[in-house]
């Protein structure tokens, strides 16, 4: 059950990021540093949702 929150708290954090470095690219423009900053904390959230959902399958948490 852990697992499944943690997963929805990334996916979370990821549409959050997006939604983030949308009003950055609209305020800003495309040479923001903010922007930058932003599209690196979604690519994380990525590999770390990514790492999850693996371990998840891999454990059998996820499975049923």
């Amino acid at each position: 059950m852990l697992l499944k929150v943690l997963i929805a708290l990334v996916f979370l954090a990821m549409l959050a990021s997006l939604a983030a470095g949308a009003g950055f690219l609209l305020r800003d423009g495309a040479s923001s540093r903010r922007l930058l900053v932003s599209l690196k904390v979604r690519v994380a959230m990525a590999a770390t949702l990514l790492a999850l959902l693996l371990y998840g399958f891999y454990t059998g948490g996820l499975a049923g």
